[in-house]
């Protein structure tokens, strides 16, 4: 299947999760008490393309990392102010899908996840911008019966690769714990 078939054969399931976010999104964002938001529409763009990522992730049973590979296929839309991201892991049988969105009127980027085994869009997602050339998401979650602070971060953005990983706060973001790591490089 070429690029353009596989893209139009899916299209119809991103659109039907582009709208359920799209309708969410406003809804659903918590007010975030931020230095004012410099992101643009754009800012994602530096996604698109097929990708090959190296995932590293700690097992929180053992404080060992598990190390797999995995794939990405990420497209930008409606001109910039959107990112769609059906990331892949064979090995594992997992697939998922990222959904990110530009919020203008409060420069602000909402990143959404659904993962292919539940169907759940996570909600609210994770807020943030960009600044420097490093995006940086937070939300807060629970862990159990306890509130968390979870991160999402882009960083060493280059043409040809990126990095994003996860850390976890369980003090109010006075510490953090990274706990995912994942380095792509374009294919």
């Amino acid at each position: 299947m070429s690029d353009e078939s596989g893209l139009i054969a899916r299209r119809p399931v991103l659109q039907s999760a582009l709208g359920l976010a799209v309708g969410m999104a406003s809804a659903a964002l918590p007010a975030v008490a931020v230095e004012p938001a410099e992101g643009k529409a754009g800012d994602f763009n530096f996604l698109a393309g097929e990708w090959r990522i190296s995932h590293r992730r700690l097992k929180p049973e053992t404080g060992d990392w598990d190390e797999f590979t995995g794939e990405a296929t990420c497209w930008t839309i409606l001109n910039g102010a959107g990112s769609i991201e059906e990331l892949r892991i064979p090995a594992r049988n997992f697939a998922g899908v990222g959904i990110r969105l530009f919020e203008a009127d409060r420069k602000l980027w909402a990143d959404f996840w659904v993962n292919a085994k539940s169907g759940v869009l996570t909600m609210p997602g994770l807020t943030g911008t960009f600044r420097h050339g490093e995006g940086v998401f937070e939300a807060d979650e629970m862990d159990g019966d306890q509130a968390i602070k979870v991160r999402g971060t882009w960083d060493r953005i280059t043409p040809t690769s990126h990095r994003w990983y996860q850390a976890v706060s369980r003090d109010g973001g006075k510490t953090w714990q990274a706990n995912w790591y994942m380095e792509w490089v374009r294919v």
